[in-house]
């Protein structure tokens, strides 16, 4: 199976580095010096990493045959692949990979359907399921602890606890201002 482990940004210096925008959780295992890449666009490779180190910050990346500024910034934007086996699982207890969660079924604590994982969202705060509903809609359920209580591989199922008006229109409107009503009304 691959995966996209990184994206390419600008040319770092004159001598061939590349800053990378990291997409893996585990860069150290999947962009260290001689990992070789396949590439999107193909024809960008398979590229293999020469030397790699942080620098402010930021990832900065030399592949072998790319010696220049001009080598390093004809790989723009170009997708970075890793071949991974499907059975392979990361290192840590709760952390899962994204193939290994989509299509996942959701239910509620209490065993009632939601939907089916279709996608993961990766924000900068946090880790969004999109889930699909039986009818077609999508509804968004952040992969935190306190909502999303199980993952279980075998069954194929996500388990989630989520909070009034996540899944539904169940929510609480709470506001000072009814605070203010029900004060002056007594």
């Amino acid at each position: 199976m691959q995966l996209v482990v990184a994206r390419i940004g600008r040319a770092h210096g004159i001598k061939g580095e590349v800053t990378v925008e990291v997409r893996t959780d585990e860069p150290e295992l999947r962009l260290g010096p001689g990992a070789v890449l396949a590439t999107d666009p193909a024809s960008a490779g398979p590229l293999t990493i020469a030397t790699g180190r942080v620098h402010s910050g930021r990832l900065l990346l030399r592949f072998e045959g790319v010696h220049d500024r001009t080598g390093a910034e004809a790989l723009r934007n170009t997708l970075l692949i890793a071949d991974v086996d499907p059975e392979e699982l990361p290192e840590g207890e709760d952390e899962y990979y994204d193939h290994q969660l989509i299509d996942l079924d959701v239910v509620t604590k209490d065993g009632e359907p939601v939907g089916r994982i279709t996608e993961i969202s990766h924000l900068p705060t946090q880790d969004l399921f999109v889930v699909e509903r039986p009818d077609g809609t999508e509804v968004f359920v952040p992969f935190v602890e306190e909502i999303v209580t199980e993952i279980d591989l075998q069954e194929q199922r996500a388990v989630i606890d989520p909070p009034p008006g996540l899944i539904d229109d169940r929510a609480e409107v709470a506001s000072s201002r009814d605070a203010a009503k029900t004060g002056d009304d007594a």
